[in-house]
Protein backbone atom coordinates (compact mmCIF):
# COMPACT_ATOMS: atom_id res chain seq x y z
CA UNK A 1 0.00 0.00 0.00
CA UNK A 2 1.41 3.50 -0.84
CA UNK A 3 1.87 5.65 2.05
CA UNK A 4 -0.13 8.65 2.56
CA UNK A 5 1.98 11.48 2.79
CA UNK A 6 0.85 14.83 4.46
CA UNK A 7 2.41 18.18 5.51
CA UNK A 8 5.93 17.57 3.39
CA UNK A 9 7.37 19.61 1.18
CA UNK A 10 10.02 18.25 -2.01
CA UNK A 11 12.90 20.55 -2.70
CA UNK A 12 13.94 20.63 -6.19
CA UNK A 13 17.30 18.52 -6.36
CA UNK A 14 20.76 19.64 -5.84
CA UNK A 15 21.48 18.97 -9.25
CA UNK A 16 18.52 20.08 -10.85
CA UNK A 17 19.87 21.62 -14.31
CA UNK A 18 17.73 24.72 -14.21
CA UNK A 19 17.34 27.73 -12.14
CA UNK A 20 13.83 28.39 -12.60
CA UNK A 21 10.63 26.46 -12.94
CA UNK A 22 10.44 25.68 -16.65
CA UNK A 23 7.54 23.69 -18.30
CA UNK A 24 8.11 20.53 -19.75
CA UNK A 25 7.34 19.84 -23.31
CA UNK A 26 8.31 16.98 -25.43
CA UNK A 27 8.78 16.17 -29.22
CA UNK A 28 6.94 13.41 -28.93
CA UNK A 29 3.59 13.04 -30.42
CA UNK A 30 2.07 11.08 -27.16
CA UNK A 31 2.80 12.71 -23.58
CA UNK A 32 5.46 11.71 -21.36
CA UNK A 33 3.91 10.81 -18.10
CA UNK A 34 5.66 13.96 -16.35
CA UNK A 35 4.15 16.44 -18.83
CA UNK A 36 0.76 15.00 -18.07
CA UNK A 37 1.94 15.28 -13.98
CA UNK A 38 3.02 19.09 -14.42
CA UNK A 39 -0.28 19.32 -16.25
CA UNK A 40 -2.58 18.25 -13.49
CA UNK A 41 -0.45 19.73 -10.68
CA UNK A 42 0.08 23.41 -12.51
CA UNK A 43 -4.16 23.33 -13.22
CA UNK A 44 -5.22 22.17 -10.01
CA UNK A 45 -3.52 22.95 -7.41
CA UNK A 46 -4.03 20.61 -4.45
CA UNK A 47 -6.73 18.90 -6.18
CA UNK A 48 -5.44 15.86 -6.28
CA UNK A 49 -3.55 13.54 -3.44
CA UNK A 50 -0.18 11.55 -4.66
CA UNK A 51 -2.67 8.35 -5.23
CA UNK A 52 -5.11 10.55 -7.43
CA UNK A 53 -2.66 11.81 -9.30
CA UNK A 54 -0.50 8.97 -9.72
CA UNK A 55 -4.09 7.03 -11.33
CA UNK A 56 -5.32 9.98 -13.22
CA UNK A 57 -1.61 10.19 -14.81
CA UNK A 58 -1.70 6.54 -15.43
CA UNK A 59 -4.98 6.59 -16.73
CA UNK A 60 -3.90 9.09 -18.84
CA UNK A 61 -0.80 8.36 -20.66
CA UNK A 62 -1.78 4.81 -21.15
CA UNK A 63 -4.81 5.81 -23.04
CA UNK A 64 -7.58 4.28 -21.55
CA UNK A 65 -11.18 5.21 -22.40
CA UNK A 66 -12.27 8.42 -20.14
CA UNK A 67 -15.53 6.63 -20.30
CA UNK A 68 -14.77 3.43 -19.09
CA UNK A 69 -17.13 1.76 -16.47
CA UNK A 70 -16.27 3.03 -12.87
CA UNK A 71 -16.30 -0.83 -11.99
CA UNK A 72 -13.46 -1.27 -14.46
CA UNK A 73 -11.56 2.16 -13.52
CA UNK A 74 -11.74 0.72 -10.31
CA UNK A 75 -10.48 -2.30 -10.66
CA UNK A 76 -7.02 -0.38 -12.75
CA UNK A 77 -6.69 1.94 -9.67
CA UNK A 78 -6.58 -1.08 -6.87
CA UNK A 79 -4.47 -3.02 -9.14
CA UNK A 80 -2.09 -0.34 -9.68
CA UNK A 81 -2.42 1.41 -5.77
CA UNK A 82 -1.31 -2.03 -4.78
CA UNK A 83 1.90 -2.02 -6.13
CA UNK A 84 4.82 0.16 -4.24
CA UNK A 85 5.28 3.95 -5.98
CA UNK A 86 7.91 6.04 -5.17
CA UNK A 87 6.91 9.83 -3.77
CA UNK A 88 7.24 13.34 -6.14
CA UNK A 89 11.11 13.54 -4.55
CA UNK A 90 11.18 11.07 -7.47
CA UNK A 91 9.45 12.65 -10.03
CA UNK A 92 10.87 14.28 -12.87
CA UNK A 93 9.28 18.02 -11.72
CA UNK A 94 11.69 18.29 -8.67
CA UNK A 95 14.36 16.59 -10.26
CA UNK A 96 15.01 18.20 -13.82
CA UNK A 97 12.34 20.94 -14.03
CA UNK A 98 13.08 23.50 -11.04
CA UNK A 99 9.51 22.99 -9.15
CA UNK A 100 9.07 21.94 -5.75
CA UNK A 101 6.13 20.19 -4.49
CA UNK A 102 4.13 20.95 -1.39
CA UNK A 103 1.65 17.84 0.29
CA UNK A 104 -1.12 20.12 2.45
CA UNK A 105 -2.58 18.60 5.49
CA UNK A 106 -5.36 16.89 3.75
CA UNK A 107 -2.49 15.19 1.22
CA UNK A 108 -3.74 17.52 -1.69
CA UNK A 109 -0.46 18.23 -3.97
CA UNK A 110 0.37 21.42 -5.55
CA UNK A 111 3.83 22.50 -7.32
CA UNK A 112 5.64 25.75 -7.06
CA UNK A 113 8.29 27.22 -9.38
CA UNK A 114 11.65 27.75 -6.92
CA UNK A 115 12.05 30.76 -8.02
CA UNK A 116 8.96 31.39 -6.81
CA UNK A 117 8.46 33.80 -3.48
CA UNK A 118 5.51 30.78 -2.23
CA UNK A 119 8.46 28.12 -3.26
CA UNK A 120 10.86 30.08 -0.01
CA UNK A 121 8.28 30.66 2.46
CA UNK A 122 7.79 26.93 1.83
CA UNK A 123 11.14 26.02 1.91
CA UNK A 124 11.52 28.06 4.91
CA UNK A 125 8.64 26.80 6.46
CA UNK A 126 9.46 23.32 6.11
CA UNK A 127 13.12 24.46 7.62
CA UNK A 128 12.09 25.45 10.58
CA UNK A 129 8.84 23.66 11.81
CA UNK A 130 8.10 20.08 13.12
CA UNK A 131 4.92 20.25 11.95
CA UNK A 132 6.04 20.05 8.23
CA UNK A 133 8.23 17.81 6.20
CA UNK A 134 11.37 18.69 3.92
CA UNK A 135 12.47 16.35 1.77
CA UNK A 136 14.96 16.79 -1.23
CA UNK A 137 13.98 14.87 -4.46
CA UNK A 138 16.37 12.86 -5.83
CA UNK A 139 19.51 13.68 -7.45
CA UNK A 140 19.78 12.85 -11.37
CA UNK A 141 23.26 11.30 -11.25
CA UNK A 142 25.32 10.09 -8.90
CA UNK A 143 27.95 12.19 -7.31
CA UNK A 144 31.31 12.05 -8.50
CA UNK A 145 33.87 11.64 -5.80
Amino acid sequence: MIRHWTNMFVAVAPDCPVETGVVPVSKREGKPAHIIQYELLADYPYHYTFEEQLFEVYFRHKGFDPDMPEAERNRLRDELLAKSHPCMRASQLPKKFGWGVHYNDEGKIAIYAMESEAYQKLLDEANNNELMELQIALRSSRKKE
